[in-house]
This record gives structure tokens, C-alpha cells and sequence, in this order.
């Protein structure tokens, strides 16, 4: 095993303990809001405290960028650990209980090590480049579907930049007609995950943060997998417009999705 995957593994199943032993205790949860319909608990600063912590005891040099903490500049900027201590806090405040730890490595701009870890199912997906990807150590391989006829879509409504919601709805409506349902669950970063486990075929989102995103994204592409921004170039790290899913099923995706983008969706 990868070293850092190590880590961070450690770091995650750590993380998910504390969520988990809070989840069972709700009254002691403190939800403040940090912007619009963007919520943020004690339970998610503990988490990160936790998981910065047994990241520097093991690589103190290294540069760290957190949801709730920000960038945490290290002697060493040509790695980055990106982190996500709850991925679906809105879920763990309403007691909906589905919501994931989310870690990244990322050397030189590239990802090289990936852990999504949901601790309610005690579900630990992982992934290190070029090695595959793993959910509780077996072998992944997302589905094969070879268009959208059939499939199962999972997305995340825009609820932060609620600007988008036409053009959103839209895309919605285009490709409700061609696949067979959508799901959607609250933690982008389980939803690529299960693209990455073949539990759903592709899945698409509008402004994600890196943190959401970049170890689901190596477990996609781990899986057989493709990630694109929405016009099938690389922009998403930049934009957060993510689509997920096999080649032919990424394909169809961006041809459905084309004539409804906006163009601030298109960058």
C-alpha cells in the first residue's frame, strides 16, 4: 500500500468515529450557517482537526487545503493533501445518514492517492494511481453501460449558486427523458464513488469545490472512468462542473447536456 494512502486511510476511519459517535448524540451538534444554504457543525471543524493532525505527525512539510480550515501553506507546496471531513453535512444535521470523509494527495497538480470513506456502511473506497480502485479492499469496475438508455444518473441540485437553476433544470429535463431514473443523495463525493462501484452509471454537478471532488475523481478514473468539465475538457478543477461516468456514457452525457448550457456553464 501506498504510503500516504496509509496515512490517510488512518486519518479517515478516525474522522468517521467522531462523526459517527456525534450522529448518535445530536444535541451536542452546533450547525452555524457560513453562506447561503451552506452549513457548517462543530463536528466538521473536529473532524479536520483530527485528520490535519495525523497528517502532520506523519508529513509535517506538507501543504493541506480543507473545506473549514482553507490553505495550510507547508514547506512543501509540491504536495497537497485535500481534504473534505464531512462530505453531506446538511444530511448529518437532518439525521439523513449518508455523508462521507473525503481525501486527496496530490503531487506536482496530480492526484496519486484517494480515500472516500463512509462511516455509517463502514464502506472505504480507496485508490491509488494507476493501481485500480478498491471499495473495503476488493477490486472496482464502474458499470458498462453504452448510452444513457437505462441508466441511473446521480446529480446535486445547484443549491449554492441558485443562478444556474434554469439552465440546470433544463439539463435535468433533456436527460430525464433518455436515461431510466436520478438519484440524489447529498455527498458528491460517495456519488462518484458509486460511479466508480457501477451503484450508479454516471453522474453530473454544477460548481463542486476541489475538495468535494478530487479523490472521487481518481476513483472514477481508477474504475475505468472518465471525468470531464461540461464541455468535455479539463476545466473542472477550475469551474467545479463535473461530469463522471464511462467514456460512452460521459459522451452521451456532454451530447444531452450541449444545446442547454449557459454560457457560464460552458467554461
Amino acid at each position: 500500500m501506498h504510503p500516504m494512502l496509509t496515512i490517510a486511510v488512518r486519518a479517515a476511519r478516525k474522522a468517521g468515529n467522531l462523526i459517527v459517535k456525534n450522529y448518535e448524540t445530536p444535541d451536542a451538534v452546533e450547525a452555524t450557517q457560513k453562506g447561503s444554504n451552506d452549513f457548517v457543525t462543530n463536528v466538521d471543524r473536529d473532524a479536520e482537526h483530527l485528520i490535519i493532525d495525523i497528517i502532520r505527525k506523519s508529513y509535517p512539510q506538507h501543504t493541506i487545503i480543507g473545506e473549514e480550515c482553507g490553505e495550510l501553506t507547508g514547506v512543501d507546496q509540491d504536495v497537497q493533501w485535500v481534504i473534505d471531513p464531512l462530505d453531506g453535512t446538511a444530511n448529518f444535521i437532518k439525521r439523513f445518514p449518508h455523508f462521507s470523509v473525503s481525501i486527496a494527495v496530490r503531487i506536482k497538480g496530480r492526484t496519486e492517492v484517494a480515500v472516500v470513506y463512509d462511516p455509517m456502511r463502514n464502506e472505504l473506497f480507496t485508490a491509488t494511481r494507476g493501481q485500480g480502485a478498491q471499495l473495503n479492499g476488493y477490486r472496482l469496475r464502474g458499470t458498462n453501460a453504452k448510452d444513457l438508455d437505462g441508466t441511473i444518473l446521480a446529480t446535486g441540485f445547484p443549491f449554492k449558486v441558485k443562478q444556474h437553476a434554469p439552465a440546470y433544470i433544463n439539463v435535468l429535463g433533456k436527460l430525464f427523458i433518455q436515461c431510466a431514473d436520478f438519484r440524489r443523495t447529498g455527498s458528491a463525493a460517495l456519488d462518484l464513488a458509486y460511479v466508480a462501484a457501477g451503484r450508479v452509471d454516471g453522474f453530473f454537478e454544477i460548481g463542486l469545490k476541489p475538495w468535494d471532488f478530487a479523490a472521487g475523481e481518481l476513483l472514477v478514473r481508477e474504475s475505468g472512468g472518465l471525468v470531464t468539465d461540461f464541455v468535455g475538457g479539463h476545466n473542472h478543477l477550475s469551474s467545479g462542473n463535473v461530469v463522471a461516468g464511462n467514456p460512452r456514457v460521459v459522451k452521451a452525457l456532454l451530447s444531452a447536456m450541449r444545446e442547454e448550457l449557459s454560457e457560464a456553464l460552458k467554461r
